[in-house]
Protein backbone atom coordinates (compact mmCIF):
# COMPACT_ATOMS: atom_id res chain seq x y z
CA UNK A 1 0.00 0.00 0.00
CA UNK A 2 1.44 3.37 -1.01
CA UNK A 3 1.90 6.13 1.59
CA UNK A 4 -0.29 9.22 1.17
CA UNK A 5 1.40 11.87 -1.01
CA UNK A 6 1.76 14.33 1.87
CA UNK A 7 3.53 11.81 4.05
CA UNK A 8 5.84 10.74 1.21
CA UNK A 9 6.87 14.35 0.70
CA UNK A 10 7.47 14.75 4.47
CA UNK A 11 9.69 11.65 4.60
CA UNK A 12 11.52 12.76 1.48
CA UNK A 13 12.18 16.20 2.95
CA UNK A 14 13.43 14.79 6.27
CA UNK A 15 16.80 16.26 7.25
CA UNK A 16 19.61 13.71 6.94
CA UNK A 17 22.05 13.61 9.90
CA UNK A 18 24.44 11.09 8.32
CA UNK A 19 26.76 13.58 6.54
CA UNK A 20 27.20 15.41 9.84
CA UNK A 21 27.89 12.11 11.64
CA UNK A 22 30.52 11.33 8.99
CA UNK A 23 32.16 14.70 9.72
CA UNK A 24 31.99 13.89 13.43
CA UNK A 25 33.93 10.67 12.81
CA UNK A 26 36.45 12.71 10.82
CA UNK A 27 36.91 15.02 13.81
CA UNK A 28 37.62 12.04 16.04
CA UNK A 29 40.18 10.61 13.59
CA UNK A 30 41.88 14.00 13.52
CA UNK A 31 42.12 14.15 17.31
CA UNK A 32 43.49 10.61 17.45
CA UNK A 33 46.20 11.29 14.88
CA UNK A 34 47.04 15.01 15.00
CA UNK A 35 46.15 16.41 18.42
CA UNK A 36 49.20 17.26 20.54
CA UNK A 37 47.22 17.32 23.79
CA UNK A 38 45.46 13.97 23.37
CA UNK A 39 47.23 12.42 26.36
CA UNK A 40 46.39 15.45 28.47
CA UNK A 41 42.74 15.22 27.46
CA UNK A 42 42.33 11.51 28.11
CA UNK A 43 44.68 11.00 31.06
CA UNK A 44 45.02 14.30 32.91
CA UNK A 45 41.43 15.47 32.41
CA UNK A 46 40.12 11.89 32.17
CA UNK A 47 37.83 12.67 29.26
CA UNK A 48 36.51 9.54 27.55
CA UNK A 49 36.61 9.92 23.77
CA UNK A 50 34.02 7.16 23.44
CA UNK A 51 31.66 8.94 25.79
CA UNK A 52 32.32 12.35 24.22
CA UNK A 53 31.65 11.22 20.65
CA UNK A 54 28.81 8.80 21.44
CA UNK A 55 26.98 11.68 23.11
CA UNK A 56 27.66 13.98 20.15
CA UNK A 57 26.46 11.36 17.66
CA UNK A 58 23.24 10.83 19.61
CA UNK A 59 22.59 14.57 19.63
CA UNK A 60 23.18 14.86 15.90
CA UNK A 61 20.89 11.89 15.20
CA UNK A 62 18.17 13.67 17.17
CA UNK A 63 18.71 17.00 15.42
CA UNK A 64 16.29 18.42 12.85
CA UNK A 65 18.53 20.73 10.84
CA UNK A 66 22.05 21.96 10.11
CA UNK A 67 21.94 24.68 12.75
CA UNK A 68 21.24 22.15 15.51
CA UNK A 69 23.99 19.85 14.23
CA UNK A 70 26.46 22.72 14.15
CA UNK A 71 25.60 23.55 17.76
CA UNK A 72 26.49 19.93 18.66
CA UNK A 73 29.92 20.39 17.10
CA UNK A 74 30.45 23.62 19.01
CA UNK A 75 29.32 21.92 22.23
CA UNK A 76 31.89 19.18 21.56
CA UNK A 77 34.67 21.77 21.33
CA UNK A 78 33.55 23.34 24.60
CA UNK A 79 33.76 19.89 26.23
CA UNK A 80 37.32 19.47 24.92
CA UNK A 81 38.05 22.91 26.39
CA UNK A 82 41.28 23.67 24.52
CA UNK A 83 41.46 27.19 23.13
CA UNK A 84 43.55 26.05 20.17
CA UNK A 85 41.03 23.41 19.04
CA UNK A 86 38.63 25.29 16.81
CA UNK A 87 36.36 24.97 13.79
CA UNK A 88 36.43 27.70 11.16
CA UNK A 89 33.13 27.55 9.31
CA UNK A 90 32.92 28.46 5.59
CA UNK A 91 32.47 32.16 4.96
CA UNK A 92 31.68 34.29 1.94
CA UNK A 93 33.53 37.28 3.36
CA UNK A 94 36.14 38.97 1.21
CA UNK A 95 39.70 38.17 2.25
CA UNK A 96 41.96 40.93 3.57
CA UNK A 97 44.11 40.85 0.42
CA UNK A 98 41.02 41.13 -1.79
CA UNK A 99 39.83 44.08 0.27
CA UNK A 100 43.23 45.70 0.03
CA UNK A 101 43.17 45.31 -3.78
CA UNK A 102 39.71 46.89 -4.14
CA UNK A 103 39.39 49.43 -7.01
CA UNK A 104 38.64 52.16 -4.44
CA UNK A 105 41.86 53.37 -2.83
CA UNK A 106 41.46 52.86 0.95
CA UNK A 107 42.92 55.10 3.61
CA UNK A 108 45.94 53.76 5.48
CA UNK A 109 43.83 52.87 8.56
CA UNK A 110 41.33 51.01 6.33
CA UNK A 111 44.23 49.33 4.52
CA UNK A 112 45.67 48.14 7.85
CA UNK A 113 42.24 46.99 9.04
CA UNK A 114 41.90 44.91 5.86
CA UNK A 115 45.25 43.28 6.67
CA UNK A 116 43.94 42.21 10.09
CA UNK A 117 45.10 45.05 12.34
CA UNK A 118 42.20 45.93 14.66
CA UNK A 119 41.75 47.10 18.24
CA UNK A 120 41.23 44.35 20.84
CA UNK A 121 37.54 44.53 21.71
CA UNK A 122 37.71 42.94 25.18
CA UNK A 123 40.50 45.00 26.72
CA UNK A 124 40.55 44.95 30.54
CA UNK A 125 43.33 46.89 32.29
CA UNK A 126 43.45 45.92 35.97
CA UNK A 127 46.32 48.07 37.27
CA UNK A 128 44.74 51.40 36.30
CA UNK A 129 42.17 50.85 39.06
CA UNK A 130 44.80 51.03 41.81
CA UNK A 131 44.17 54.06 44.07
CA UNK A 132 47.64 55.58 43.60
CA UNK A 133 48.00 54.72 39.91
CA UNK A 134 49.43 57.50 37.75
CA UNK A 135 49.77 56.95 34.03
CA UNK A 136 53.03 58.18 32.53
CA UNK A 137 51.99 58.63 28.90
CA UNK A 138 49.03 58.58 26.54
CA UNK A 139 50.51 56.00 24.19
CA UNK A 140 48.02 53.12 23.72
CA UNK A 141 50.90 50.75 22.93
CA UNK A 142 52.13 49.05 26.12
CA UNK A 143 50.77 51.69 28.53
CA UNK A 144 52.88 52.35 31.65
CA UNK A 145 52.29 53.96 35.01
CA UNK A 146 53.49 54.32 38.58
CA UNK A 147 51.93 53.56 41.94
CA UNK A 148 53.11 53.62 45.53
CA UNK A 149 52.07 50.57 47.54
CA UNK A 150 53.16 50.13 51.15
CA UNK A 151 55.92 52.68 50.64
CA UNK A 152 57.29 50.84 47.59
CA UNK A 153 57.42 52.68 44.26
CA UNK A 154 56.04 50.33 41.64
CA UNK A 155 56.36 50.53 37.87
CA UNK A 156 53.38 49.08 36.02
CA UNK A 157 53.17 48.01 32.41
CA UNK A 158 50.27 46.50 30.53
CA UNK A 159 50.93 44.00 27.72
CA UNK A 160 47.60 43.56 26.00
CA UNK A 161 48.76 40.87 23.60
CA UNK A 162 52.09 39.54 22.33
CA UNK A 163 51.64 40.59 18.71
CA UNK A 164 51.10 43.90 16.86
CA UNK A 165 47.88 42.94 15.05
CA UNK A 166 45.70 44.37 17.82
CA UNK A 167 47.43 47.75 17.59
CA UNK A 168 46.51 49.41 14.26
CA UNK A 169 48.80 52.39 14.96
CA UNK A 170 51.80 50.06 14.61
CA UNK A 171 50.67 49.05 11.13
CA UNK A 172 49.92 52.66 10.17
CA UNK A 173 53.38 53.76 11.25
CA UNK A 174 54.96 50.84 9.37
CA UNK A 175 53.07 51.61 6.14
CA UNK A 176 54.18 55.23 6.34
CA UNK A 177 57.77 54.32 7.17
CA UNK A 178 58.00 51.77 4.34
CA UNK A 179 56.18 54.10 1.91
CA UNK A 180 53.68 51.39 0.98
CA UNK A 181 50.77 52.53 -1.19
CA UNK A 182 47.30 51.47 0.04
CA UNK A 183 46.21 51.48 -3.62
CA UNK A 184 48.34 48.42 -4.40
CA UNK A 185 47.51 44.88 -3.25
CA UNK A 186 49.78 43.90 -0.35
CA UNK A 187 51.66 40.70 -1.23
CA UNK A 188 52.99 38.22 1.31
CA UNK A 189 56.38 39.96 1.30
CA UNK A 190 54.64 43.32 1.77
CA UNK A 191 52.70 41.99 4.77
CA UNK A 192 55.87 40.45 6.20
CA UNK A 193 57.67 43.80 5.93
CA UNK A 194 54.83 45.58 7.73
CA UNK A 195 54.77 42.96 10.48
CA UNK A 196 58.55 43.09 10.93
CA UNK A 197 58.47 46.89 11.26
CA UNK A 198 55.57 46.66 13.72
CA UNK A 199 57.41 44.14 15.90
CA UNK A 200 60.55 46.30 15.81
CA UNK A 201 58.55 49.26 17.06
CA UNK A 202 56.90 47.19 19.82
CA UNK A 203 60.32 45.99 20.96
CA UNK A 204 61.75 49.52 21.00
CA UNK A 205 58.72 50.84 22.94
CA UNK A 206 59.03 48.10 25.56
CA UNK A 207 62.69 48.92 26.07
CA UNK A 208 61.99 52.66 26.25
CA UNK A 209 59.25 52.10 28.82
CA UNK A 210 61.36 49.83 31.02
CA UNK A 211 64.15 52.38 31.07
CA UNK A 212 61.72 55.19 31.87
CA UNK A 213 60.19 53.28 34.78
CA UNK A 214 63.70 52.78 36.17
CA UNK A 215 64.43 56.51 35.71
CA UNK A 216 61.20 57.33 37.57
CA UNK A 217 62.50 55.42 40.58
CA UNK A 218 60.43 52.23 40.38
CA UNK A 219 61.83 49.47 42.61
CA UNK A 220 59.56 46.66 41.45
CA UNK A 221 58.05 46.05 38.01
CA UNK A 222 54.48 44.73 37.76
CA UNK A 223 53.60 43.34 34.33
CA UNK A 224 49.87 42.96 33.71
CA UNK A 225 49.09 40.14 31.26
CA UNK A 226 45.57 39.47 32.53
CA UNK A 227 43.15 38.79 29.68
CA UNK A 228 46.12 38.50 27.31
CA UNK A 229 45.19 35.73 24.89
CA UNK A 230 48.71 35.21 23.55
CA UNK A 231 50.22 36.17 20.23
CA UNK A 232 53.57 35.01 18.93
CA UNK A 233 57.13 34.07 19.78
CA UNK A 234 57.78 37.77 20.42
CA UNK A 235 56.90 36.76 23.99
CA UNK A 236 60.25 34.95 24.18
CA UNK A 237 62.10 38.14 23.26
CA UNK A 238 60.02 40.30 25.60
CA UNK A 239 60.58 37.98 28.57
CA UNK A 240 64.35 38.21 28.15
CA UNK A 241 64.18 41.99 28.44
CA UNK A 242 62.87 41.59 32.00
CA UNK A 243 65.67 39.51 33.52
CA UNK A 244 69.44 39.26 33.64
CA UNK A 245 69.18 35.52 34.17
CA UNK A 246 70.02 33.22 31.28
CA UNK A 247 66.41 32.16 30.80
CA UNK A 248 65.90 28.66 29.42
CA UNK A 249 62.76 28.09 27.38
CA UNK A 250 60.42 25.16 27.74
CA UNK A 251 61.25 21.90 25.94
CA UNK A 252 59.07 21.30 22.87
CA UNK A 253 57.11 18.18 21.97
CA UNK A 254 55.42 17.62 18.63
CA UNK A 255 52.89 15.38 16.92
CA UNK A 256 54.58 12.65 14.92
CA UNK A 257 53.66 12.67 11.25
CA UNK A 258 54.39 14.25 7.88
CA UNK A 259 53.91 17.85 9.02
CA UNK A 260 56.71 17.80 11.57
CA UNK A 261 58.86 15.46 9.47
CA UNK A 262 58.77 18.08 6.71
CA UNK A 263 59.52 20.85 9.21
CA UNK A 264 62.57 19.15 10.65
CA UNK A 265 63.81 18.14 7.19
CA UNK A 266 63.64 21.81 6.15
CA UNK A 267 65.52 22.90 9.27
CA UNK A 268 68.25 20.33 8.69
CA UNK A 269 68.64 21.36 5.05
CA UNK A 270 68.84 25.07 5.90
CA UNK A 271 71.48 24.52 8.57
CA UNK A 272 73.52 22.18 6.36
CA UNK A 273 73.53 24.77 3.58
CA UNK A 274 74.51 27.52 6.02
CA UNK A 275 77.39 25.37 7.30
CA UNK A 276 78.98 25.28 3.83
CA UNK A 277 80.01 28.95 3.97
CA UNK A 278 80.21 29.43 7.76
CA UNK A 279 83.35 30.12 9.81
CA UNK A 280 84.83 27.06 11.56
CA UNK A 281 83.16 27.75 14.91
CA UNK A 282 79.71 28.31 13.41
CA UNK A 283 80.15 25.37 11.06
CA UNK A 284 80.69 23.03 14.01
CA UNK A 285 77.54 24.30 15.74
CA UNK A 286 75.45 24.26 12.58
CA UNK A 287 76.49 20.69 11.83
CA UNK A 288 75.54 19.66 15.37
CA UNK A 289 72.13 21.35 15.12
CA UNK A 290 71.49 19.86 11.68
CA UNK A 291 72.14 16.40 13.16
CA UNK A 292 69.61 17.16 15.92
CA UNK A 293 67.06 18.19 13.30
CA UNK A 294 67.61 14.96 11.35
CA UNK A 295 67.11 12.96 14.55
CA UNK A 296 63.92 14.93 15.20
CA UNK A 297 62.71 14.18 11.68
CA UNK A 298 63.27 10.48 12.29
CA UNK A 299 61.24 10.76 15.50
CA UNK A 300 58.46 12.51 13.56
CA UNK A 301 58.39 9.66 11.05
CA UNK A 302 57.97 7.07 13.81
CA UNK A 303 54.40 5.84 14.25
CA UNK A 304 53.44 5.81 17.94
CA UNK A 305 49.68 5.49 18.49
CA UNK A 306 48.38 6.35 21.94
CA UNK A 307 49.04 3.57 24.49
CA UNK A 308 51.32 1.75 22.03
CA UNK A 309 54.34 1.67 24.34
CA UNK A 310 56.32 4.50 22.74
CA UNK A 311 55.75 8.19 23.43
CA UNK A 312 52.73 9.70 21.68
CA UNK A 313 54.68 12.90 21.01
CA UNK A 314 58.23 13.36 19.77
CA UNK A 315 60.55 15.73 21.58
CA UNK A 316 63.25 17.98 20.18
CA UNK A 317 64.60 21.36 21.12
CA UNK A 318 62.67 24.08 22.89
CA UNK A 319 59.81 26.45 22.25
CA UNK A 320 62.47 28.81 20.86
CA UNK A 321 63.93 26.22 18.48
CA UNK A 322 66.93 23.94 18.81
CA UNK A 323 68.53 26.40 21.24
CA UNK A 324 66.79 27.06 24.54
CA UNK A 325 68.96 29.88 25.86
CA UNK A 326 71.26 32.42 24.24
CA UNK A 327 72.17 36.07 24.56
CA UNK A 328 70.46 38.66 22.38
CA UNK A 329 73.73 39.17 20.46
CA UNK A 330 74.54 35.49 19.88
CA UNK A 331 73.13 35.39 16.36
CA UNK A 332 73.50 38.98 15.16
CA UNK A 333 74.02 39.14 11.41
CA UNK A 334 73.33 35.43 10.94
CA UNK A 335 70.38 34.79 8.63
CA UNK A 336 69.91 31.32 10.09
CA UNK A 337 69.77 32.64 13.68
CA UNK A 338 65.95 32.67 14.08
CA UNK A 339 65.83 29.08 12.83
CA UNK A 340 67.69 27.79 15.87
CA UNK A 341 66.63 30.52 18.35
CA UNK A 342 63.39 32.32 17.49
CA UNK A 343 64.00 35.49 19.61
CA UNK A 344 66.90 36.27 17.24
CA UNK A 345 64.23 37.51 14.83
CA UNK A 346 63.71 40.57 17.04
CA UNK A 347 66.16 43.37 17.86
CA UNK A 348 65.99 43.28 21.65
CA UNK A 349 68.43 43.63 24.56
CA UNK A 350 68.75 41.25 27.49
CA UNK A 351 68.05 42.40 31.04
CA UNK A 352 66.81 45.91 30.32
CA UNK A 353 64.95 45.64 33.64
CA UNK A 354 67.13 44.28 36.44
CA UNK A 355 64.96 44.50 39.54
CA UNK A 356 62.22 42.27 40.96
CA UNK A 357 59.34 41.42 38.62
CA UNK A 358 55.72 40.57 39.43
CA UNK A 359 53.50 39.18 36.65
CA UNK A 360 49.69 39.34 36.90
CA UNK A 361 47.71 36.48 35.32
CA UNK A 362 44.08 35.41 35.29
CA UNK A 363 41.70 33.02 33.55
CA UNK A 364 42.03 35.07 30.36
CA UNK A 365 45.81 34.65 30.15
CA UNK A 366 46.60 32.09 27.46
CA UNK A 367 48.91 30.72 24.78
CA UNK A 368 52.02 32.90 24.29
CA UNK A 369 51.11 34.83 27.45
CA UNK A 370 51.27 31.54 29.36
CA UNK A 371 54.62 30.85 27.73
CA UNK A 372 55.84 34.24 28.98
CA UNK A 373 54.70 33.52 32.55
CA UNK A 374 55.90 29.90 32.52
CA UNK A 375 59.43 30.79 31.39
CA UNK A 376 59.75 33.36 34.19
CA UNK A 377 58.29 31.01 36.80
CA UNK A 378 60.32 27.95 35.76
CA UNK A 379 63.54 29.99 35.79
CA UNK A 380 62.69 31.55 39.19
CA UNK A 381 62.94 34.97 37.58
CA UNK A 382 59.59 36.52 38.58
CA UNK A 383 56.76 36.24 41.08
CA UNK A 384 53.52 35.15 39.36
CA UNK A 385 50.38 36.56 40.97
CA UNK A 386 46.65 36.23 40.30
CA UNK A 387 44.55 33.32 39.07
CA UNK A 388 45.40 30.13 37.20
CA UNK A 389 45.73 30.78 33.48
CA UNK A 390 43.33 29.50 30.84
CA UNK A 391 45.46 26.52 29.77
CA UNK A 392 45.79 27.08 26.03
CA UNK A 393 49.41 26.02 25.81
CA UNK A 394 51.22 25.60 22.51
CA UNK A 395 49.20 26.17 19.35
CA UNK A 396 49.86 25.65 15.66
CA UNK A 397 53.21 25.85 13.86
CA UNK A 398 54.09 26.51 10.22
CA UNK A 399 50.43 26.60 9.20
CA UNK A 400 49.51 23.69 11.45
CA UNK A 401 47.72 20.58 10.24
CA UNK A 402 44.22 21.76 9.28
CA UNK A 403 41.54 19.22 8.40
CA UNK A 404 38.73 20.18 6.02
CA UNK A 405 35.58 18.29 6.96
CA UNK A 406 34.13 16.49 3.95
CA UNK A 407 30.50 17.58 4.30
CA UNK A 408 30.42 20.96 6.00
CA UNK A 409 33.80 22.11 4.62
CA UNK A 410 34.55 23.56 8.06
CA UNK A 411 38.27 23.64 8.84
CA UNK A 412 39.29 21.88 12.05
CA UNK A 413 42.46 23.21 13.69
CA UNK A 414 44.15 21.28 16.50
CA UNK A 415 47.45 22.03 18.28
CA UNK A 416 50.43 20.22 16.80
CA UNK A 417 52.89 20.95 19.62
CA UNK A 418 53.19 21.00 23.40
CA UNK A 419 55.42 23.03 25.71
CA UNK A 420 56.71 21.11 28.71
CA UNK A 421 57.17 22.80 32.09
CA UNK A 422 60.16 22.36 34.41
CA UNK A 423 58.16 19.84 36.46
CA UNK A 424 57.47 17.74 33.34
CA UNK A 425 53.83 18.77 32.88
CA UNK A 426 52.20 20.06 29.72
CA UNK A 427 51.76 23.84 29.80
CA UNK A 428 48.15 23.34 28.72
CA UNK A 429 47.43 22.56 32.37
CA UNK A 430 47.74 26.31 32.98
CA UNK A 431 50.20 28.37 34.99
CA UNK A 432 49.40 28.32 38.71
CA UNK A 433 50.50 31.59 40.34
CA UNK A 434 52.95 31.71 43.24
CA UNK A 435 50.42 33.90 45.04
CA UNK A 436 46.72 33.38 44.34
CA UNK A 437 44.18 36.21 44.17
CA UNK A 438 40.52 35.05 44.14
CA UNK A 439 39.73 36.61 40.75
CA UNK A 440 36.85 35.17 38.73
CA UNK A 441 36.52 35.31 34.98
CA UNK A 442 33.46 37.57 35.18
CA UNK A 443 34.90 40.05 37.70
CA UNK A 444 34.97 43.65 36.53
CA UNK A 445 38.31 45.52 36.36
CA UNK A 446 37.56 47.72 39.39
CA UNK A 447 36.81 44.75 41.62
CA UNK A 448 39.91 42.99 40.33
CA UNK A 449 41.91 46.12 41.15
CA UNK A 450 40.36 46.13 44.65
CA UNK A 451 41.50 42.55 45.29
CA UNK A 452 44.91 43.32 43.81
CA UNK A 453 45.31 46.38 46.04
CA UNK A 454 44.76 44.21 49.13
CA UNK A 455 47.30 41.62 47.99
CA UNK A 456 50.07 43.89 46.68
CA UNK A 457 51.76 44.90 49.98
CA UNK A 458 52.43 41.24 50.77
CA UNK A 459 53.27 40.39 47.17
CA UNK A 460 55.78 43.22 46.78
CA UNK A 461 57.54 42.38 50.02
CA UNK A 462 57.87 38.75 49.00
CA UNK A 463 59.09 39.70 45.52
CA UNK A 464 61.72 42.03 46.95
CA UNK A 465 62.91 39.41 49.43
CA UNK A 466 63.15 36.80 46.69
CA UNK A 467 64.51 38.86 43.81
CA UNK A 468 65.77 42.01 45.51
CA UNK A 469 69.41 41.00 45.06
CA UNK A 470 69.21 42.37 41.50
CA UNK A 471 70.13 46.00 41.11
CA UNK A 472 69.79 48.62 38.41
CA UNK A 473 72.73 49.91 36.39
Amino acid sequence: MNAPPGRAQSVQARWNPQPWIDDLHQIRRTLETKYANLEWLTKERQVSLDGLFDDAQSRIAAADNDAQARSVFERLLRKIDDGHVRLDWPSTQISPVEKASSPITPSIPDFCHALGYAEKSDSVDVVTGLASYRRLDNDPILPIGLATIGGIRVGLIRIEVFMPQFTPSLCIAAVQELKISPAIACSDSCQDAIEHAAYSRMTAILEEHLRRLHAEGASVLVVDITNNGGGSEWAEAAVRMLSRKDLVSEPMEFVRGSHWAKHWEGVARELQNAAKSANPEDKQELTKWAAQAIKAREAAEQNCPLNSGCAWLGRAGFSTGLVGTASATSFLGKSWGPTVFSPAEYSYHDGVWTGPVVVLTDQGTGSAAEEFAAVLQDNHAAFIVGARTVGAGCGHTDGGTPTVLDHTKAVLEVPDCARIRADGTNEIGGVIPDYLIPWRADDGPLYKAHLLEKALPTVLQRAMRTYGHSSHN
